[in-house]
Parts: C-alpha cells; sequence; structure tokens
C-alpha cells in the first residue's frame, strides 16, 4: 500500500506570513490538526494545532512555530516507510509531495486507522532465485586412493 491510497488530499496549508490565532482558527473551520506551510511554492515545514496553542503571543507569524525541516514522502512511497519516517521524530505527519507539488498529508491518524482495519499487507517480495533450487547439502565423501 502506498501513501497515494491514504493520503488526505487537497492538504491544509498556511503561508509563513499567517498569524498563530488565524491559522488556529482555521484549523478549527476546516477541522484540521496539521496544516503544510508552503512559500513560494515549497513545502518550508509543517505546523500542528499543539504548535499553535502552546503560542505566547498569537501575532507572531507561524513561520516561527515550524520546528525543523518537514519529513516529505511521495505518493509511491509505501505506507511502511512512511511509518518509520515518522516514528521517533515527534511529528504527527507527512507531506505528500510529488516533483515539487504538494497533492496531499498522512497523519498518524491515518497510519493507525490503517492498521485498525487490518489493511496492511505485506509488499510483494521476489523470489530468492539462488536458493530457490536449493536442496539439503550432500556430504562429499572423501576420495579413496
Amino acid at each position: 500500500m502506498r501513501l497515494a491510497e491514504i493520503m488526505s488530499s487537497p492538504a491544509a496549508t498556511v503561508p509563513p506570513s499567517e498569524t498563530v490565532a488565524r491559522a488556529a482558527q482555521r484549523m478549527r473551520e476546516e477541522n484540521v490538526h496539521h496544516m503544510v506551510v508552503i512559500e513560494h511554492g515549497e513545502v518550508i515545514g509543517v505546523v500542528s494545532s499543539g504548535d499553535l496553542e502552546d503560542a505566547t503571543d498569537p501575532e507572531r507569524p507561524v513561520g516561527e512555530r515550524i520546528t525543523g525541516p518537514p519529513v516529505i514522502g511521495s505518493p509511491r512511497t509505501p505506507v511502511k516507510d512512511a511509518a518509520n519516517l515518522i516514528r521517533g521524530r515527534g511529528i504527527g505527519c507527512i507531506a505528500v509531495v510529488d516533483g515539487h507539488k504538494l497533492v496531499g498529508v498522512v497523519t498518524i491518524a491515518d497510519l493507525l486507522e490503517l492498521l485498525g482495519r487490518g489493511a496492511i499487507r505485506p509488499s510483494p517480495r521476489g523470489e530468492r532465485w539462488t536458493l530457490k533450487a536449493r536442496g539439503p547439502r550432500k556430504k562429499r565423501q572423501k576420495a579413496v586412493r
């Protein structure tokens, strides 16, 4: 399963110049918990509702609330790889980018819902041709001279 199959599209976006108060209001109105920060058509970060609630000055720009570079995946990224990108980073979503265009977002909630439904299936594996026809090893007999 790939990110394209589970991503939310279109992703909610916000410019870095937007105020924290306005971005938080938009999150409530759009019922989202993450917004991708876009500047000049490029993904520069992600902010969560928690990032905005912790802000001491609601009139500061959202761009100041971005922590670290965004985690980005492509629509063809396997779900397993996406889960490993998020794991241990303390972030809640992956921006899904095709080329340089933002096409969606995948959150931890999306991954947990998928896991809860039991929809994760193993990716097909290639055959191991070198071992396929190999049977148990025969003991070599010492040549008698």
